[in-house]
């Protein structure tokens, strides 16, 4: 069964940083892009960061370019995203997808940035 969850929402302070986790299971991992989206209240669901099967190639919105870094680790089958200088738009539900033909989503992790 192809699942995917993600982890490490939560509240911070603005300028404070996360680190989510997205971990896979039932499917070859390494074969597939991976990207993380976030879906801010009212708002559409929007790419936020991608990245190739191998790890070598990278790609992130403007919005969040210079503070977010995501990553993979192919051993352990999980991604991760690297929230750093958060601000308060930068609240929503991250969610984290398979790429490809078959496009699969986890169930969302809230990041709420407040003080």
């Amino acid at each position: 069964q192809v699942q995917l969850v993600e982890s490490g929402g939560g509240l911070v302070q603005p300028g404070g940083s996360l680190r989510l986790s997205c971990a896979a299971s039932g499917f070859t991992f390494s074969d597939y892009a991976m990207s993380w989206y976030r879906q801010a209240p009212g708002k559409g669901r929007e790419l936020v960061a991608s990245i190739t099967g191998t790890g070598r190639n990278t790609n992130y919105a403007d919005s969040v370019k210079g503070r977010f870094t995501i990553s993979r680790d192919n051993a352990k089958t999980t991604i991760y995203l690297q929230m750093n200088s958060l601000k308060p738009e930068d609240t929503a539900v991250y969610y984290c997808k398979r790429e490809g033909l078959y496009r699969v989503w986890g169930q969302g992790t809230l990041v709420t940035v407040s003080s």
